[in-house]
């Protein structure tokens, strides 16, 4: 049965195999077992219920919790030349009795419907003539109370399962599930003996990084400037901070949207649209945007606001890079987040008992923001992962090369404010103070008599506010709760004022502009994409995924039979469109080699299906420099090198030594020998500044 999943894998989807865990949910559905299937978002969870559709008789039904989700999917399969379609509150109740009609006689493979629909007596009596041989839910862990996003419409699934005449095959689809949501998946549905799959969570192209008591605004703007072009998502706490950031992006000249429950529904849906149409490149939101989004190629997602529990973060943070190319994952912790997120969980959650679990977990969120261990593997250990390496590399505290300052003396001067103002204020006169502000306020409360006023009057105010936030984050100030926090000075600053401590700051070098071949070929391929996707009426990523077109640039295929090799092209879509790419290429092909300079080093793209970190392995072994690599690649020096480690790991000869100075090896050695070779950071300690972090990975790499 595999062999056949294959084959339907192959000749709708354009893919040669499966990934990580998909073919186990895959084989057991096929076996006729209740599964319940726990992919990470990105992981194909929706072609793990897709393909045995297709395999199976009748129409499998599909439970899906948003309008916008379902319509999304149907245009996808639609796209790949799978009969699927939808029912929902959009549709008159006409169009509804025709699409059920038209899934009895054998039109459709797949219904999509949400479970509000269940509870209509007349719409349970149209799906008794259906013949369902398989029903596959989605988003299953809102079935359950302990979930992060539990809904009450799911819980009407379990009585309509148990009407049935005959109870239908049940696949039950997830990105996040502790045991307590498993446990309830199984009741609630009803679930006979069920396989459960758990799939690795680790998404290695996803960069995660978490940064404390920066200017949340500029950071945000600096950085969707530095890659502008690329499509992100900004999650922020409150919808007052939405539109606050909104306005200032847009005043900054930022093509950005915006989408709350705030909004009219006439205007999410255009933001939406907007978004998935590329029409503006960053979309600000609560977590009320992000179920119904199904857009592969969003290349980064910060969180402006420290969500409430680790599931949600993770779930949100995974939109970014669905397409397998690199996305980046940041959050921005401030103190103000934890009193924010408290307060919302004070006020919506009542069960005492589910209200420890939330404070719980926010806890283990704060955590993560603090932790100076790896955080994927943190990430990792959460969902119960095991046997995971001590550090990544691919995340801010196992890439952290800042330059770490002394800030002794400022914090003295913060610390010795507060105290004189007698810890009974918030941080913005606290911060006003030390500027030198005369203000109403500060002379009726004579705080511009003190030796701390205006002592600090060189630092922009701003600055000041992020250096206290920096302290509280790093604990030696706390914030008390409630709606109005005053900041107190914890034993670590008392230390501090009487010289008994320093305090130090790694300040992160900052991030240059990526600049952008405007005329390379992946570049006009993305034009000719945005072009038919405007003639059809569809986001450009249903077309094809940025990884599709990336291959295509790399391999540059000439004809139907190469361009079906790409992952992603599907028969449906080569009938369709791949003429027009073709001559796209082969046009690019030809300006190139008639503008090549005989003397000039030129790279002729592989053909065959080659892991990308074994092209960059193979391009070195043909004599061009790592950096030459990264120019011609279009990657970043960092991810050519985590290319070769990689191939190391693979047992693929390296030649490390070509990477290793003579004179730093005895000491990266002697380092290693001394605090071991687990980490990255304590070896860098010892050897200094002047050695490479990448030496020191060759080094490793070579004596392991």
């Amino acid at each position: 049965m595999i062999e056949k999943a294959l084959e339907v894998l192959q000749r709708y989807f354009g893919y040669t195999h499966f990934r990580d865990g998909q073919q186990k949910v895959i084989g057991s559905l096929l076996q006729g077992s209740d599964t319940i299937a726990i992919m990470p978002t990105g992981a194909g969870k929706s072609l793990a219920y897709q393909i045995p559709a297709l395999l199976f008789k009748g129409t499998t039904l599909v439970i899906s919790p948003l309008i916008s989700l379902m319509k999304d999917q149907v245009d996808a399969l639609q796209q790949y030349g799978v009969p699927a379609t939808f029912i929902n509150s959009s549709l008159t109740l006409s169009e509804v009795r025709s699409r059920v009609q038209k899934a009895v006689q054998g039109q459709y493979k797949l219904l999509y419907i949400a479970p509000e629909r269940l509870e209509s007596d007349s719409f349970r009596g149209l799906l008794q003539s259906l013949q369902v041989s398989f029903m596959a839910i989605d988003e299953a862990h809102c079935v359950s109370q302990w979930g992060h996003d539990f809904r009450p419409s799911y819980l009407h699934l379990g009585p309509f399962l148990k009407s049935l005449p005959r109870k239908p095959l049940i696949g039950a689809f997830t990105a996040t599930a502790t045991e307590e949501v498993q446990t309830d998946v199984v009741r609630l549905l009803g679930l006979t003996k069920p396989n459960i799959f758990v799939t690795g969570f680790d998404r290695p192209n996803l960069t995660f990084s978490t940064l404390r008591g920066e200017n949340k605004k500029e950071f945000v703007l600096e950085y969707i400037k530095n890659h502008e072009d690329q499509p992100g998502i900004i999650y922020a706490g409150t919808r007052k901070e939405v539109d606050n950031l909104n306005n200032f992006l847009v005043r900054s000249g930022i093509k950005a949207g915006k989408y709350h429950a705030g909004l009219s529904d006439a205007d999410r849906q255009k933001s939406q649209e907007d978004f998935l149409f590329d029409k503006i490149t960053v979309m600000v939101a609560t977590n009320a945007f992000g179920m119904g989004i199904d857009k592969s190629n969003v290349r980064y997602v910060i969180h402006y606001t420290m969500p409430k529990n680790m599931e949600a973060y993770y779930q949100e943070a995974g939109r970014a890079g669905r397409d397998g190319e690199p996305g980046d994952c940041i959050l921005l912790f401030s103190p103000q987040d934890v009193v924010l997120q408290r307060y919302l969980i004070e006020q919506t959650v009542f069960h005492p008992e589910r209200k420890m679990n939330e404070l719980k977990k926010l806890q283990g969120m704060v955590d993560y923001c603090h932790t100076p261990r790896c955080l994927r593997k943190t990430i990792l250990e959460y969902f119960g992962e095991n046997d995971i390496p001590e550090e990544c590399g691919n995340c801010s505290s196992c890439n952290d090369e800042g330059e770490v300052m002394d800030i002794t003396l400022e914090a003295q001067k913060v610390f010795s404010c507060i105290y004189r103002m007698r810890e009974r204020f918030g941080i913005g006169l606290v911060a006003e103070v030390l500027k030198g502000s005369r203000k109403a306020k500060i002379r009726e409360l004579r705080f511009d008599e003190l030796s701390t006023h205006g002592i600090m009057h060189d630092t922009a105010l701003q600055e000041i506010k992020d250096l206290i936030n920096y302290f509280v984050a790093e604990g030696y100030l706390q914030l008390s709760n409630g709606e109005y926090p005053v900041v107190k000075l914890l034993p670590n600053a008392v230390s501090v004022l009487k010289g008994e401590g320093r305090v130090s700051r790694k300040i992160s070098p900052k991030t240059s502009r990526q600049e952008s071949d405007k005329d390379s070929l992946f570049h006009r391929l993305r034009a000719l994409r945005r072009e038919i996707a405007m003639r059809e009426n569809l986001p450009p990523y249903m077309i094809f995924s940025d990884s599709t077109l990336r291959e295509m640039a790399q391999n540059c295929p000439l004809n139907n039979r190469a361009l079906l090799q790409i992952s992603g092209v599907g028969e449906r879509k080569l009938e369709k469109y791949g003429n027009e790419f073709l001559a796209v290429i082969s046009s690019y092909c030809g300006e190139v080699k008639s503008a090549e300079a005989p003397s000039e080093k030129s790279y002729t793209p592989v053909t065959e299906k080659v892991a990308s970190h074994l092209q960059t392995l193979r391009m070195y072994q043909e004599g061009y420099s790592l950096d030459e690599i990264a120019k011609i690649r279009k990657v970043t020096p960092i991810t050519v090198q985590n290319h070769l480690v990689r191939c190391g790991m693979d047992g693929e000869v390296v030649p490390w030594d070509e990477f290793i100075p003579e004179e730093q090896e005895d000491n990266i050695l002697a380092a290693i020998r001394q605090v071991g070779g687990e980490r990255l950071r304590p070896i860098k300690d010892i050897v200094g500044d002047d050695v490479e972090w990448f030496t020191i990975r060759a080094v490793i790499e070579k004596h392991k």
